[in-house]
C-alpha cells in the first residue's frame, strides 16, 4: 500500500464474512516497497494504526510511476471573493434528517442531495433538498418526514417551502436527485435516488405526479442508488437515465463488517469489506416509460478476481471525451478504479478508465471518490476531471494533452494538491465565481466521524468549504486558494455533503448551497466587488431534447474563447441550474457565440449587449 491508502476512512473492522473480505482484495502488486513504512508509521500511535486499516485497491504495475511530487505554485494572489450566508434571511428552514441514534449505519453520513432548477418556468431558479428518513425501527418514524423539500424562489432571493402543495409528502431514505425534462413537455421533471426503491416525480406545469412504476425506474429494493443523471446517450431527442449504485448493503451487513474507531464501540467505516453494485442504465422509449439496458448497452464491470460487481459508484460526470458528439460517463468510484465509460455512438458503452489515465492516481491507487465536475478549464479545448477524494488523500484532477484520450493527475502543478490534501471532499463543482472569465474550482467538505479528531489530531469533522482562484493560462499554476478572510461566510466548517450553484437573484454572480448530513444546509449569497460583465444563456431544444442537455457554447470575446456545457448534473450527488453564466471580466462586448445542439446541428446567435440573460430556442 502507498501512503495514501494508510490515511483513509475510519474503521476498524471486526472478523468478517470472507466473501465481503474478498471483494475488495488488492488486485495489483504496484508499490509493495511503502508496506514496510506504513507499519513503521503506524506503531507511533492509535491515530495511525486506525487509519492503516483502510485499504484501497491498487492499479496495475504497468500504470505506476515513483517519482517525488512537483510543488507548482501562482505568483499571483487570489482576489476577495466573498459569500454571505443568507439561509435564514432567504425562508430556508430544511433541516436534514439522516435517522442516526447509535448505531452508526453507513447511509447516515453519506446523504444531501439539492438541486437548482425552475420548477414553474417562471425564469427563477428554485431549490430542492432530499432528505433521509429515520428507520422503520424507529419510533420517531411516526413524525413523517418528506422525501425532499421544495422551495419556491420569488426572484430576489427569498424561498417559500411549496413541498406539501406540490407532492413531495412521501417517505423514503433519500440520497441524490437529478433533474430533467424526461417527456419534453417543458416541464423540468425529478429523479430521486435512495436506499431501496427510487423515485421519479412527473412535473405537470408545477405539481408532481410519482410515475416510478409505470416508467420502470424504480430499482431494486435492495439497492443503494447515489449520484444520478439525464442526458441523451443515443441523440435520438429525449433524455435517457444514469443512475449510480454504491454498494450491496444491509443493516445485517453493516454490523457483521463492524468497524470500530478506538476498539470500543462502532464507527462509521469505509465500503472496503462492502461487495459493489452494478449501475443502472435506462433508456428513454419515448413514450413515457424506460426500458432498462444497463448490461446490453457495457456497463456491467465485473472484478475479474472475486466475480463480483467492481463498482462503488457515488458520482458522475457526463462528458465527450474524444469531442466525437456523443455523450460519455465518468463514474467516480470510492476505493476502488474509477471507471471511464466511452459511448461508441449508438447509446452503448465500453469502459476505458485505465486506458487514458482516469482509474487511479498519479501514484497508481484508487482514492476514495466522492463528488465530480468536468470542464474545460483552460479553455484551449483539453478537458479536466476533477474529483473530490477522503481525508489525506488530495482533490484529483486529471488533465487532458493534445491526445483527448490521454489524461495526466495534474492536482500537484495545477496548484491544488497541498491545499487539498487534508480535506475529506464530497461536493466539488468548476464555476466562473468572481465573473472574469475563467472557471474556479469550489469543494465543499466534511467528515464521517463525528470523533475522528480523537485519533487523528489533523482532521474535524465539521471542515470549512475550498474555494481555488482561476489564475489565468499566463501562471504556472492554474490554482490558487482563496483565503477563508476573503471568501467569508463560505469557510464557516459544516459536515458538507452535496453542492450546487445558480444566479439566484437576477444579479449574474453565482450563488453556492452547500449542504449537510444530519443539518441545516447553508445557502450562500455571491457578493464579488468586482463589476465584472457576464453573459447568461438558457437554451431550448426543439430537434434535441427540451433542455438542451449536452449543448455545448462556445463565447469568443477579444482575445479570449470560453467553452461550457449544459449539464446540470456535477458535484455530489447534486444539480446546478441549467442557464450557463460566461464571466467577461472588464470586456462589455461579445464578438461571437456558437451553439453546438446535441445530435450536431450549429447555430450562431447575435448579442448585442451584455449582463444580461439570452434565451435561445434552437433554430
Amino acid at each position: 500500500m502507498t501512503d495514501k491508502q494508510s490515511e483513509k476512512k475510519t474503521g476498524e473492522p471486526a472478523s468478517i464474512d470472507p466473501a465481503l473480505e474478498q471483494n475488495d482484495a488488492i488486485i495489483g502488486v504496484a508499490f509493495r516497497w511503502s508496506v514496510t513504512a506504513i507499519l513503521l508509521i503506524a506503531v507511533v500511535g492509535g491515530a495511525m494504526y486506525f487509519a492503516s486499516q483502510r485499504k484501497t485497491e491498487n492499479g496495475p504495475t504497468t500504470k505506476a510511476t515513483i517519482s517525488p511530487p512537483e510543488v507548482s505554485a501562482s505568483t499571483i494572489e487570489a482576489p476577495e471573493i466573498p459569500f454571505t450566508n443568507i439561509t435564514t434571511q432567504a425562508g430556508i428552514e430544511f433541516v436534514h434528517e439522516n435517522g442516526a441514534r447509535g448505531e452508526k449505519l453507513l447511509p447516515e453520513t453519506m446523504g444531501g442531495g439539492c438541486a437548482f432548477f425552475d420548477y414553474d418556468n417562471d425564469g427563477d431558479q428554485d431549490l430542492l433538498f432530499v432528505n433521509s428518513s429515520f428507520w422503520p425501527d424507529d419510533d420517531r418514524r411516526k413524525t413523517r418526514q418528506n422525501a425532499g423539500v421544495l422551495y419556491r424562489n420569488d426572484g430576489g432571493g427569498r424561498f417559500e417551502d411549496v413541498s406539501k402543495a406540490f407532492g413531495f409528502d412521501f417517505d423514503i431514505y433519500g440520497m441524490g436527485v437529478a433533474a430533467g425534462d424526461y417527456d419534453n413537455d417543458g416541464d423540468i421533471d425529478i429523479f430521486v435516488t435512495a436506499v431501496g426503491e427510487n423515485r421519479l416525480l412527473r412535473n405537470d406545469d408545477g405539481f408532481f405526479t410519482d410515475v416510478t412504476a409505470t416508467a420502470g425506474v424504480a430499482g431494486d429494493e435492495k439497492d443503494w442508488s447515489t449520484g444520478a443523471a439525464f442526458f441523451d446517450a443515443d441523440n435520438d431527442g429525449d433524455l435517457d437515465l444514469f443512475v449510480c449504485n454504491y454498494i450491496r448493503w444491509s443493516r445485517q451487513i453493516d454490523f457483521a463488517v463492524d468497524y470500530k474507531l478506538t476498539g470500543v464501540g462502532r464507527a462509521y467505516g469505509p465500503p472496503t469489506n462492502f461487495e459493489g453494485a452494478q449501475n443502472s442504465f435506462y433508456r428513454n422509449n419515448g413514450d413515457g416509460t424506460f426500458s432498462d439496458a444497463s448490461e446490453s448497452a457495457g456497463l456491467f464491470v465485473m472484478n475479474q478476481a472475486t466475480g463480483s460487481p467492481e463498482g462503488k459508484g457515488l458520482a458522475l460526470g457526463i462528458v465527450d471525451f474524444d469531442h466525437d458528439g456523443n455523450l460519455d460517463v465518468f463514474v467516480a468510484n470510492d476505493t476502488v478504479r474509477n471507471f471511464a465509460f466511452h459511448n461508441k455512438g449508438d447509446g452503448s458503452f465500453e469502459e476505458i478508465g485505465v486506458e487514458i489515465g482516469v482509474a487511479y492516481d498519479r501514484m497508481g491507487a484508487a482514492t476514495g471518490a466522492m463528488g465530480v465536475d468536468v470542464a474545460d478549464l483552460r479553455d484551449d479545448g483539453h478537458l479536466a476531471v476533477g474529483i473530490g477524494n477522503f481525508a489525506n488523500e488530495m482533490t484529483s484532477l486529471y488533465v487532458a494533452g493534445d491526445d483527448p484520450l490521454q489524461f495526466t493527475d495534474a492536482s500537484i502543478v495545477e496548484g491544488i494538491g497541498a491545499s487539498s490534501r487534508l480535506a475529506l471532499t464530497f461536493g466539488l463543482f468548476f464555476f466562473d465565481a468572481d465573473l472574469d472569465g475563467r472557471l474556479d474550482l469550489l469543494q465543499c467538505n466534511g467528515h464521517l466521524e463525528d470523533e475522528i479528531n480523537k485519533v487523528q489530531s489533523s482532521q474535524t469533522y465539521r471542515q470549512s468549504a475550498q474555494l481555488f482562484w482561476n489564475a489565468g493560462p499566463k501562471e504556472r499554476a492554474c490554482f490558487v486558494e482563496t483565503p477563508a478572510a476573503s471568501v467569508k461566510d463560505l469557510a464557516t466548517p459544516i459536515v458538507g455533503r452535496g453542492s450546487a450553484f445558480a444566479d439566484i437573484d437576477g444579479d449574474g454572480d453565482l450563488d453556492v448551497v452547500l449542504t449537510q448530513t444530519g443539518g441545516a444546509p447553508m445557502l450562500l449569497r455571491n457578493d464579488i466587488p468586482s463589476g465584472h460583465h457576464w453573459l447568461r444563456l438558457k437554451l431550448t431544444g426543439s430537434k434535441c431534447n427540451r433542455d438542451a442537455i449536452g449543448a455545448e457554447i462556445e463565447l469568443t470575446s477579444g482575445s479570449l474563447t470560453q467553452r461550457r456545457r449544459v449539464m446540470p448534473t456535477r458535484s455530489y450527488l447534486s444539480q446546478s441550474e441549467l442557464p450557463v453564466t460566461f464571466g467577461l471580466g472588464e470586456t462589455d462586448k461579445v464578438d461571437r457565440v456558437v451553439i453546438r445542439w446535441p445530435g450536431g446541428a450549429e447555430q450562431i446567435v447575435p448579442v448585442d449587449a451584455v449582463d444580461r440573460i439570452i434565451v435561445v430556442v434552437q433554430d
